[in-house]
């Protein structure tokens, strides 16, 4: 791309952006949040939850009320207070604790309307 303008500048800057943070088709919310905060971070929002609905689900109006009902207020609290991966999907820390896996596995996909998690994801249970 000839960038010759700010203007030049300020589109390859928004189509690399789109680029990095666009998810796949079948791809569920929660891997793709998942992806994005190891990337990107949270900034204290649902941003990553949003970026996935406003690019494939965008009817899914209440997307965000779920996921605040299981805790879920911003990115990364909707993983410490609502889903869990697999436990056979989790490792053995040195003390013998579960831990994160060193790399995620590939997404297990979702029907062309879920808004669902996949199969790689439980509720975490509510106390």
């Amino acid at each position: 791309m000839d960038i010759t303008t700010p203007a030049d500048a300020e589109r390859h800057v928004a189509a690399v952006a789109d680029e990095l943070t666009t998810p796949d088709e079948g791809e569920c919310v929660l891997c793709f949040a998942f992806a994005m905060l190891g990337r990107f971070g949270c900034d204290g929002t649902l941003r990553w939850v949003r970026r996935w609905r406003d690019v494939l689900r965008p009817g899914a109006t209440a997307l965000e009320r779920r996921m605040g009902s299981r805790g879920g207020y911003c990115d990364c609290e909707v993983f410490f207070n609502g889903w869990d991966l697999l436990p056979d999907l989790m490792v053995r820390d040195a003390e013998g604790d579960l831990d994160w896996p060193p790399v995620m596995p590939a997404c297990a996909g979702v029907g062309p309307r879920s808004t669902q998690p996949c199969g790689l994801w439980l509720p975490r249970r509510r106390w």
